[in-house]
């Protein structure tokens, strides 16, 4: 993968990550009165945690596919040679909960559980494709029966639908605005785009 490539790949997963945070920050409160606030800046999120309530979110885009989640432990921005950061359940940080899932499925662990299951060494950890992420892979039977709550939204339909009709206004209001020479000289545009 060429770098610019892999940088348009990486600006997709972290809008993808955010969406999905933002979900989860809603279905906390509403299903669980569970209020998920999440820090912003990069300095916040080095150097306390992902957010005061100390709740760490994964979106695993691959678990409806694989039935296995991935469990981060160690990190890098890009593909390169050199060490990885501590990423995830192995971030010495505030979090105390680590939820992951997709929009069907979401599991709410401890913390503290899924550092015990990769300290045992009973799941090996692996690099990703992208050599970008280490991490273990969690059988969907261990993390039904293990996670301190299983949440089943099955919204993955409704949020395509509503990122696709996202985009599709977008679109629309790209061409009203190039049609209009007044707006043209606000917000230079190519039409092209």
């Amino acid at each position: 993968m060429t770098a610019h490539a892999y940088d348009d790949y990486r600006d997709n997963k972290i809008e993808s990550g955010l969406l999905y945070q933002d979900f989860i920050v809603d279905l906390m409160l509403q299903v669980l009165r569970f209020p998920v606030t999440t820090y912003s800046s990069r300095l916040y999120q080095t150097t306390v945690g992902e957010g005061p309530c100390g709740v760490e979110i994964k979106h695993d885009e691959k678990y409806a596919t694989t039935k296995r989640l991935w469990i981060e432990v160690a990190e890098k921005a890009r593909p390169r040679d050199g060490d990885y950061a501590p990423s995830g359940i192995c971030r010495d940080d505030n979090s105390w909960l680590y939820i992951i899932g997709n929009y069907d499925v979401v599991f709410v662990f401890s913390k503290v559980l899924l550092r015990a299951y990769h300290d045992t060494g009973r799941y090996p950890v692996r690099e990703n494709n992208t050599r970008t992420s280490k991490g273990f892979l969690l059988p969907d039977r261990i993390a039904w029966s293990s996670a301190a709550r299983v949440l089943t939204p099955n919204a993955e339909q409704k949020i395509a639908r509503a990122v696709g009709d996202l985009h599709a206004a977008g679109r629309l209001l790209h061409a009203v605005a190039c049609a209009n020479p007044a707006q043209g000289s606000l917000f230079p545009m190519d039409e092209q785009q």
